[in-house]
């Protein structure tokens, strides 16, 4: 439920890279974050969770000595973050898809952010790599609680989001250790960013968007390793008893019911321990859902 922050820290920043299956991407994200950066900072760890297509191979030449290379077994995409979370030494987590390139400054530009205490994570505006112009600043629910693209905040400035997307997040490692990262017991693949944003939300910290900064996300119209609709349910419902509402619950059942697995989903969550995790996190939180639906105007 909540992993442990055994770390040795240092100020450094670490970016967290979880890959799985992405091909050439994976080196144009490196390439893109080493250019931009300096000799020693920051700490770049790659989370290879079981490739069958060698795409973190080229990691273990000495021309990236810089990036260290972690390998596990398929463990799917939150706890792979998790696992470089654990390895990584820095103040700050900056975790970046492995399909992304990063303009030169970007990350001094989040990181002075956080001179600010009242900020616990922060978010780059997110364009498309086909079509740079287009970009979105943050993310909010629409009424079926589909992830919806925020327009720019007013006047361009620095402005609170309620959903931070994982293409690139960067959050205190102190607040992300508190609210036990992202949760262990999701599978595969989705609500991975949803769930930890709106986690970081009721534990009382507070997340923003910085427009002026701006990093490029190839949107792909396929996973590169099989996705079914049954894991994204799966993690939405885990989701929804983690933190929801008794009636919200009922709401996200009606959303997969279609589905005809709702039954088996369900049985599925509340047997790997949802019920726990929710009473644990229920009796830790700053704020209830019902405040966080109110404070974004979300109308689920």
């Amino acid at each position: 439920m909540y992993i442990p922050d055994t770390r040795i820290k240092t100020k450094l920043s670490s970016i967290i890279i979880p890959c799985k299956n992405e091909g050439p991407n994976v080196k144009m994200t490196v390439d893109s974050i080493l250019e931009a950066s300096s000799c020693d900072d920051p700490e770049i760890i790659a989370i290879d969770d079981g490739s069958n297509d060698g795409c973190c191979n080229f990691l273990k030449k000495d021309d990236y000595s810089r990036v260290r290379l972690i390998t596990s077994p398929g463990v799917g995409a939150a706890r792979a973050r998790n696992l470089g979370a654990a390895a990584s030494r820095g103040e700050y987590l900056v975790f970046c898809d492995a399909h992304i390139t990063v303009p030169e400054g970007w990350l001094d530009c989040l990181l002075e952010n956080f001179d600010d205490n009242d900020v616990d994570g922060v978010s780059p505006a997110i364009g498309s790599l086909e079509n740079p112009s287009a970009a979105g600043y943050g993310q909010t629910w629409n009424e079926r609680l589909e992830v919806t693209w925020l327009p720019p905040p007013p006047d361009f400035k620095v402005a609170a989001a309620p959903l931070l997307p994982g293409g690139c997040l960067a959050v205190r490692s102190a607040a992300f250790f508190q609210v036990g990262g992202f949760d262990g017991g999701f599978i595969v693949w989705g609500h991975e960013d949803v769930e930890l944003s709106l986690k970081l939300w009721l534990f009382g910290c507070k997340l923003y968007v910085m427009p002026s900064v701006k990093i490029l996300h190839l949107f792909r119209k396929k996973h590169p390793y099989p996705v079914q609709m049954d894991h994204v349910y799966y993690n939405l419902l885990r989701m929804a008893y983690s933190h929801l509402s008794k009636e919200r619950i009922n709401k996200v059942r009606a959303l997969i019911k279609p589905s005809g697995l709702s039954k088996t989903i369900e049985d599925r969550v509340l047997k790997a321990g949802a019920m726990k995790q929710r009473n644990y996190y229920l009796r830790r939180r700053n704020y209830d859902d019902d405040w966080f639906m109110n404070k974004f105007g979300i109308p689920f």
